[in-house]
């Protein structure tokens, strides 16, 4: 057994032996209620982590309030609608309609709550500096109605001491004490979207509390709806090893990035086939492959999260910090793409006609925050290129730079009229050799076309990271 097993595990042991007594009698009150399903579940923040999550509650036949201050999303629940793309429709109007799940714009009754969980955003400026404000928002909310004996959890991403530092003195203001008259812990959330495989109920998630006691409960609490839950000894780990978890990534996908833009220079190397032939080595490598740019909440504010605390400490992450300025780097990248090709074409930038497939972040799913995509069309516009169209069957409608676009579909007609094409979302339900077959030049930033060979058709392809260059008369289809 290795140290890091041994720790985990023998934490683990302490909470799971430590007895309510000498916590007072709130401990044992909000235990036994879990255990027999009586305890009534607040989540704050009906996003996607929030609203899965209370669906899990829900189903499992805990009372269960959603709480968020968008009037379209409680509208929606309580005309029995769901938007959330990973959960079942049928799931979710199920819940609502049998009353075991119950959404509301404000806080009234959240005092009744047994334990309230944080699922609130949390951006950054436009300075990359945190924006916690929906954090001590609903930390102020909730301090307005605690009532001894209730939990707090708070899973919204953020650095670490924010559960510690920000939010506990915020419930403790009250004259109420931690880990006596209620509870507070961190549990990082572990979404996802679009991932079928892994799922809330099933993905490992780890907690940390402020006290022993904080642990245990917040540990059985999730263990209610999740299969593997892992205590940790404290907040600031649990917070620190979620930044861990999406630097990681954000590092990784830099590294192949960088690597790209270098074949692009050499020519005569495809970053996509050194990536692919490395990882037949099966210790010691994990494949990361390039790409227009990162998106989703997660992995591209992560980096700068922690980036800001540590120069509170005269610390500088710059090996983080360029990372992630690499990825950012990208969508401009793809612009410059988009410009060559445009540059060998019969017609003015301004009067080109850009074609955009796919302005999710990520492939098969609606969620569009932060999206390269979108970042990408953004460049385009203030550079001067205002001919710009996008496909995308997750995303009807969409606001860039206060334009409006309506997604069209990859039609003969729709590809044809346009000069280039940029697969910037690898979409599975696309027709990827008619996609090719119907455009001028195609920009592919996801390696959607590899399985493409016709050499007629191969030729109009502009491959991210391979140096690739559609030929003379492949302009001239």
């Amino acid at each position: 057994m290795d140290a890091v097993t041994k720790r985990t595990k023998g934490i683990n042991e302490i909470v799971t032996n430590q007895s309510s007594k000498g916590v007072g009698n709130f401990a044992a009150m909000l235990e036994q209620k879990l255990r027999d399903k009586t305890a009534k579940i607040g989540v704050i923040g009906l996003g996607y982590v929030g609203l899965p999550l209370a669906v899990e509650f829900a189903v499992k036949g805990f009372e269960t309030v959603g709480i968020d201050l968008d009037p379209n999303k409680i509208d929606s629940l309580n005309a029995g609608k769901n938007y959330i793309q990973d959960l079942r429709d049928e799931v979710v109007e199920g819940c609502l309609k049998s009353g075991e799940l119950r959404a509301q714009r404000n806080y009234d009754g959240a005092g009744a709550l047994d334990v309230l969980y944080i699922c609130v955003p949390t951006p950054f400026t436009t300075n990359k500096d945190p924006d916690i404000s929906y954090i001590v928002s609903a930390a102020e909310s909730i301090a307005s109605q605690l009532r001894d004996g209730q939990l707090i959890i708070l899973k919204s991403t953020t650095f670490p001491n924010t559960t510690e530092g920000v939010v506990l003195p915020i419930l403790e203001a009250t004259g109420k004490k931690v880990g006596v008259n209620f509870f507070l812990a961190f549990s990082p959330e572990r979404i996802d979207p679009g991932n079928q495989k892994f799922t809330t109920s099933n993905t490992p998630i780890v907690v940390g509390g402020v006290t022993t006691a904080c642990t245990r409960l917040a540990v059985l609490t999730n263990e209610q709806i999740i299969t593997q839950v892992v205590a940790v000894s404290g907040p600031k780990v649990a917070e620190m090893e979620k930044l861990l978890e999406n630097i990681f990534r954000s590092v990784n996908i830099a590294l192949v990035n960088e690597l790209a833009r270098l074949c692009d220079r050499m020519g005569g190397i495809n970053m996509w086939e050194v990536v692919d032939a490395a990882g037949t080595k099966p210790f010691g490598y994990m494949p990361f492959y390039p790409g227009p740019g990162i998106g989703g909440h997660c992995i591209l504010i992560d980096p700068y999260y922690l980036a800001w605390q540590a120069r509170a400490h005269d610390f500088e992450t710059n090996f983080i910090t360029l990372a992630a300025e690499t990825n950012e780097s990208m969508p401009f990248y793809v612009k410059d793409l988009v410009f060559r090709a445009v540059a060998d074409l019969p017609v003015r930038l301004r009067d080109a006609k850009v074609l955009m497939l796919g302005v999710a972040f990520k492939r098969d799913v609606d969620d569009t925050r932060h999206s390269p995509a979108i970042r990408v069309m953004e460049i385009l516009m203030d550079d001067g290129v205002r001919n710009i169209a996008y496909c995308d069957p997750f995303v009807p409608s969409l606001w860039v730079k206060d334009c409006e676009f309506t997604a069209q579909a990859p039609t003969k007609e729709t590809l044809d009229a346009a000069d280039v094409v940029v697969i910037t979302t690898d979409h599975s339900s696309y027709d990827y050799d008619f996609i090719v077959q119907h455009s001028q030049v195609v920009i592919d930033t996801r390696n959607a076309t590899k399985h493409i060979t016709d050499p007629l058709h191969r030729e109009k392809i502009v491959l991210l990271g391979s140096g690739a260059k559609p030929s003379a008369h492949a302009y001239g289809r």
